[in-house]
């Protein structure tokens, strides 16, 4: 298993951990304003999953570029949690298929006025960064949404390795 294909089990996985936390949520509770870089943890997960899907499109030269934007967002927890999921699979797929040429290719990234030429192992790295980043984020609106916040980081090492973890490497 490469060291990408398992920072994408490990994106998916603590994904799921984390939205184990808040699916108890109502869409009040949900898309309350909280302390951080987006408002709520609803905007702060749909952030995530729709960065994703940008990302993704990229990766897979889908052509999508900022369109992926025009959405409504989940305010549903549940039906959030779900798709990231879908989103998260996908991006292990093409994980698990990345070759050392696969990874020096160039991916067109859409910006608002430009496209920009990235490689598919900048794209992937940064995709990985930036779920870390915002579920940080989200981590902190937990305890303000009076949630004990998982722990995130037990998924490599064979010590203290959470038993849902265990799954990914089977």
């Amino acid at each position: 298993m490469t060291p990408y294909l398992q920072m994408a089990l490990n994106n998916a996985w603590a994904n799921a951990t984390l939205y184990g936390a808040v699916t108890g949520l109502t869409k009040d509770e949900f898309t309350a304003p909280r302390t951080g870089f987006f408002p709520s943890l609803a905007a702060t997960l749909n952030h995530i999953y729709e960065v994703d899907l940008y990302y993704l499109d990229a990766l897979e030269a889908g052509g999508l570029g900022r369109s992926v934007y025009e959405r409504e967002p989940v305010l549903s927890a549940r039906d959030l949690g779900q798709a990231q999921a879908g989103a998260d699979m996908r991006f292990a797929k093409f994980c698990g298929l990345l070759t050392p040429a696969l990874l020096e290719e160039t991916r067109d990234t859409e910006r608002p006025n430009e496209t920009v030429k990235e490689t598919v192992g900048a794209l992937v790295l940064h995709l990985i960064q930036h779920q870390i980043h915002h579920r940080g984020q989200a981590h902190t609106m937990l305890v303000e949404a009076g949630i004990a916040p998982p722990q995130l980081d037990d998924f490599y090492l064979e010590y203290a390795r959470a038993p849902s973890a265990k799954a990914y490497f089977s």
